[in-house]
């Protein structure tokens, strides 16, 4: 199968993209439904080294702000804190296509924590609440047992004080898309004061 046959929003390879964050959105849509999107999120540690881990997307505005939330005390909310500039990948394997977004991040308003975090799952809405130090330190018997009785103690829950979300302003976008039949393409478009610069480059 082509993989633009399934893909939902795209454009063909030969085609003049007008309008990056529309294909971002686009792409990103694609996941819509049962899956959440997972996305590598890559900040920069204190010594300067990139440091990389999976998150879940929250949304993607239409803005194409890139929304994404975790725990206040992570070590990637200090990182942010102290330089306030990510980057995300995400990856259809099976659709040949990769997404990779870099930019500025800000803090989002409290209004979309709680939205996100009512979206997740009931395991992951109990770890927002349970996944700190103590629990590290604990046995597994420990961390099990504080874990059920929490759970059946609490069968609704709101965010935790330590849940924050976070939103990224794109910068640069790059769009790479397979091809079985002759080389990968990629589309890198970069924000300028006068809009985006968009250049074809080699997969």
């Amino acid at each position: 199968m082509n993989p633009d046959d399934s893909f939902g929003y795209d454009v063909a390879i030969d085609e003049a993209i007008v309008d990056p964050i529309a294909l971002l959105r686009g792409w990103l849509a694609h996941c819509d439904g049962d899956v959440t999107p997972l996305m590598t999120l890559s900040t920069v540690d204190a010594e300067g080294y990139p440091d990389s881990r999976h998150v879940l997307l929250s949304r993607c505005d239409e803005e194409g702000r890139i929304a994404f939330h975790t725990d206040s005390r992570s070590r990637k909310a200090a990182e942010l804190a102290a330089n306030p500039r990510a980057s995300v990948a995400v990856v259809w394997p099976g659709l040949a296509r990769q997404l990779a977004v870099s930019g500025d991040v800000a803090v989002q308003q409290a209004a979309g924590q709680v939205e996100a975090y009512e979206r997740r799952s009931r395991y992951l809405q109990l770890l927002a609440w349970l996944n700190d130090d103590a629990a590290a330190a604990a046995t597994v018997e420990e961390r099990q047992a504080g874990w059920a009785a929490f759970d059946a103690a609490h069968p609704a829950l709101e965010p935790p004080s330590t849940w924050v979300g976070y939103a990224l302003t794109p910068r640069r976008i790059a769009f790479w898309r397979g091809d079985a039949d002759g080389p990968s393409n990629r589309l890198l478009c970069t924000r300028t004061d006068a809009g985006w610069d968009i250049a074809r480059h080699p997969g």
